[in-house]
C-alpha cells in the first residue's frame, strides 16, 4: 500500500492508475494534510460481466413457466 499526498495525485494521476492497473499496488491511500481522506483499488476483472454470472448457482425447474397465464389474466384483470 502506497500513501501519496493530494497533490503528488493530482501530479501524477496517470502514473498511479498505471501502478494499479499492472498489478505493481493493490492500493493507493491519498492523503490531505497528512490525513488519509480517499483509496485508490482495482476494479475486479469480471465486475463487467453481468450476463450468466448466476449459471451453476440454482436449477430452473421445467414447469417454470406453467402459470403464465393465470398471472396475465391476473395483471390484465380478466380473472
Amino acid at each position: 500500500m502506497q500513501t501519496v499526498s493530494l497533490f503528488d495525485a493530482k501530479t501524477h494521476l496517470s502514473r498511479l492508475v498505471d501502478q494499479i492497473a499492472s498489478g505493481q499496488e493493490d492500493e493507493i491511500v491519498i492523503s490531505r494534510n497528512g490525513k488519509p481522506v480517499a483509496r485508490v483499488l482495482p476494479i475486479p476483472a469480471d465486475a463487467t460481466r453481468r450476463i450468466g454470472i448466476a449459471r451453476g448457482e440454482f436449477e430452473v425447474p421445467d414447469d417454470i413457466d406453467q402459470h403464465n397465464a393465470e398471472v396475465a389474466k391476473l395483471f390484465l384483470g380478466k380473472g
